[in-house]
């Protein structure tokens, strides 16, 4: 009974809700570099970059439980996030009329006042981005006598569109300032922050943030000016 009790005060009480969206969004963290490190095989070539994604997709049904596990994660985030944030905005009696940072020694930015909006953005685009590359183009092409995807190639072309590519750049920038706030305030809901730890961990989630952000918006920048076609 106790266990269950605290499983639901997880997702009922306030800071339980700040729990699972500090573990959730750390998980995504995870799962953001893990995809980065992924993505860079681009650069190699593509028997690389089609041999890593022919791997993954040969691990199904693991694969499957991943993406299930992925999907609550993104779940669970953003709708307890948009849960505490309308608690928030009914608690105050004005809202903020100006998006300004407060400066030290306030941890305010205007990253942590855009959270909702940025985290939004960042949800409507990762299913696009599953939709056109997930479930976009087939092509085929052969290795080691095998026929795989030629992901690759789709990733080519879907990159020489100039309007994609500027989306695409402008959301990474808005992941950085997602991060930005989002690693440090994932501690601080864990309440293993403590003020020695505090600008440490700040400083590791702006750094987190900008190589992630650049990381990312670096692929379709090289592909569009330096790649060409396929």
């Amino acid at each position: 009974m106790e266990d269950r009790s605290l499983f639901k005060s997880l997702f009922t009480s306030t800071i339980g809700q700040k729990i699972v969206i500090a573990l959730s969004g750390l998980f995504l963290v995870l799962f953001v570099i893990v995809h980065l490190i992924g993505n860079l095989t681009l650069f190699v070539g593509a028997d690389t970059f089609n041999s890593y994604t022919h791997k993954l997709e040969s691990t199904a049904p693991l694969l499957y439980v991943v993406e299930l596990i992925l999907v609550a994660g993104f779940v669970f985030h953003f709708t307890l996030a948009i849960i505490i944030t309308l608690k928030n905005w009914r608690a105050r009696d004005t809202k903020y009329a100006k998006l300004t940072t407060a400066g030290n020694p306030s941890r305010q930015t205007i990253s942590s006042k855009t959270m909702i909006y940025t985290g939004l953005i960042i949800l409507i685009f990762t299913v696009i981005h599953v939709m056109m590359f997930k479930y976009g183009a087939y092509y085929e092409t052969t290795m080691d006598g095998k026929t795989v995807r030629d992901l690759y190639r789709l990733v080519i072309e879907t990159f020489q569109n100039p309007a994609i590519v500027v989306g695409y750049v402008l959301v990474m920038i808005l992941l950085g300032y997602h991060l930005r706030h989002g690693f440090w305030s994932a501690f601080q809901s864990l309440g293993v922050m403590n003020p020695s730890l505090t600008p440490i961990v700040y400083a590791i989630g702006v750094f987190l943030a900008m190589v992630l952000a650049v990381g990312f918006l670096f692929v379709p920048i090289w592909i569009y000016f330096f790649r060409g076609g396929v």
